[in-house]
């Protein structure tokens, strides 16, 4: 049995996995720390611990976009590398196509949420 997908706001990624611009990126796409989808940036996803590649996927509907552990193809916008490694957990973070953040607490839930499934995961490893 799998366990169900935790859902998240993308703060917590950002304050979490801690993602970052690969010095050799060719473009400057999604804030400066995104990769293509082709190209060098392409090689550089396919050439990097897949533990820290996430993809950023348009939405199903509206203009929310998710980032997803990874690497996926279908609804691609790009790539992100993370310092942190994702563990293998099943979890997506949701960017709100209009801007929205969370307050410290809220952040502070949502990471608390993030680091006990983890500890699951780990645990069944």
């Amino acid at each position: 049995m799998s366990s169900p997908i935790l859902r998240l706001h993308e703060d917590a990624f950002y304050a979490f996995f801690r993602p970052y611009r690969h010095p050799e990126a060719r473009h400057d796409i999604w804030g400066g720390i995104g990769l293509e989808t082709f190209g060098a940036d392409w090689e550089l996803v396919r050439g990097s611990d897949i533990d820290h590649v996430w993809t950023v996927v348009d939405g199903d509907s509206g203009s929310d976009q998710w980032i997803t552990p990874g690497i996926r193809y279908v609804n691609r916008v790009c790539y992100l590398l993370t310092e942190r490694s994702n563990m293998g957990v099943e979890v997506e973070f949701r960017c709100q196509g209009r801007p929205h953040t969370l307050t410290p607490i809220g952040l502070a839930r949502q990471i608390r949420r993030l680091e006990r499934a983890l500890l699951g995961v780990g645990r069944r490893a």
